[in-house]
């Protein structure tokens, strides 16, 4: 009998925050860690993200909090401010190091890398993990305008799926956001507003996707 496919996901969270945001649909990670469940042995799921360290609350938590206790390793690091040469203040909160550090680890006991990303700066990594033995697959996209994907990721990978074709198996229930919305309009609309602008202050500044409201499986009450 043939054993199963050891699986392992890699998940770049700012990267895939962004990739959903432009095409409109939100992950669902409790099904998503089901999908890959049923593709092998899921030996790892990581997800990485840069968190903010000097607020007194981040509204991304609820999320990281649900991922740490539902399956997921969750890798996170603070963000770093600095002024760039035209005197404007950037935030820098890139996990590549720590994303590839742990994928060459994990090479020995996994068969296949399932990468969540279309950042080309992986491109050496995927090829570090093939000499290695390791089938990767990247996931991303090449339907919008440019392309979420960079080439040379594409090219180096043994498998790139769209995450489009994934969205009907690893997206939320689009409405769901439909019923949030009925609910705050039923409330008055404050409860909206106010996570409207936490939400979209947090996006803005370190592209980094948040959760909804409490209750929802991103969050920590809904496992």
């Amino acid at each position: 009998m043939t054993s199963p496919q050891r699986l392992a996901l890699f998940i770049d969270g700012a990267n895939l925050y962004a990739t959903t945001k432009t095409l409109g649909f939100d992950i669902d990670y409790k099904r998503l860690l089901k999908e890959f469940k049923a593709r092998g042995q899921l030996v790892r799921a990581f997800y990485y993200t840069a968190l903010i360290e000097d607020q007194e609350y981040s509204s991304i938590r609820p999320l990281i909090d649900w991922l740490d206790y539902n399956g997921y390793r969750v890798v996170t690091k603070p963000t770093k401010e600095f002024v760039d040469s035209t005197g404007r203040r950037k935030v820098k909160g890139n996990m590549d190091i720590e994303l590839a550090i742990d994928a060459l680890e994990l090479a020995p006991y996994i068969d296949e890398m399932i990468l969540f990303s279309g950042d080309g700066d992986f491109r050496s990594l995927v090829e570090a993990m093939q000499r290695r033995g390791v089938r990767v697959s990247v996931i991303s996209t090449i339907s919008t305008q440019p392309p979420m994907i960079a080439d040379e990721l594409r090219r180096q990978a043994d498998e790139f799926l769209e995450i489009m074709q994934l969205a009907p198996r690893i997206g939320r229930d689009p409405t769901e956001r439909a019923e949030r919305l009925q609910r705050s309009s039923q409330a008055g609309g404050f409860e909206e507003k106010a996570e409207t602008r936490s939400r979209y202050t947090v996006e803005k500044r370190y592209g980094i996707r948040q959760p909804a409201v409490s209750g929802d499986e991103d969050g920590p009450e809904s496992a």
